[in-house]
């Protein structure tokens, strides 16, 4: 089946997204969306790939350096409701053209659900290592994100909290870039990288770095 005839890329609406992230992603937790892109088979939506600016900053600087901060996007959601073979990277590649130019997309895939990133690797993206082991918040019973967490309660309130509040290992993850831009642009963010550039992980050497 030749996905190009059957299957079409466009942006959707965010009230589109909601389904596939709160009943189908394993994080069942919408985050900040700046770009909804759908993938429509005829004419059913089948699954979404969502970007959004990082909130953190030092996530931003940690890419390229200050000069490239305003540039990053998080593709923090993609999802599929079938996930039949060649979706998921049909789905990314062509969602690249209904995004701004000079652009540095930042993508994770989590190892504590035993992901590899196998669509980053069908998609060109740039292999930068696992992402630094670090301890973050969470609130008992309640799925919001660390982020959200400490801007809400004060580290006062979250140490005092013991039962409602508790620090956890946060899982590590693959980290893959990809650039959107002309030749410029990608020569002076390669020749900014904060990370080296690795060869791509295999389902072997996932639980191992």
């Amino acid at each position: 089946m030749k996905l190009k005839t059957t299957y079409r890329v466009q942006e959707i609406s965010f009230n589109d997204t909601k389904p596939f992230i709160l009943n189908i992603h394993y994080a069942k937790r919408m985050p900040s969306i700046s770009y909804s892109i759908g993938l429509f088979y005829k004419d059913d939506l089948v699954g979404c790939v969502c970007y959004g600016y990082p909130p953190s900053t030092a996530l931003k600087i940690g890419i390229a350096g200050e000069q490239f901060k305003k540039n990053v996007i998080e593709l923090n959601r993609l999802v599929l409701k079938n996930n039949n073979k060649n979706e998921a990277s049909f789905l990314v590649g062509n969602s690249f053209k209904l995004l701004p130019k000079n652009t540095i997309i930042v993508s994770y895939a989590d190892i504590s659900q035993q992901h590899v990133g196998y669509v980053y690797q069908a998609t060109n993206f740039i292999y930068t290592g696992l992402s630094a082991k670090r301890t973050e918040w969470q609130m008992i019973g309640v799925n919001k994100h660390s982020f959200t967490i400490c801007e809400t309660y004060s580290l006062n309130e979250r140490k005092k909290n013991k039962d409602k509040f508790k620090l956890i290992d946060r899982p590590r993850k693959h980290r893959y870039l990809y650039l959107i831009g002309d030749k410029k642009f990608k020569k002076n963010v390669i020749k900014n990288l904060k990370y080296p550039i690795l060869d791509y992980p295999k389902t072997n050497e996932v639980l191992n770095g």
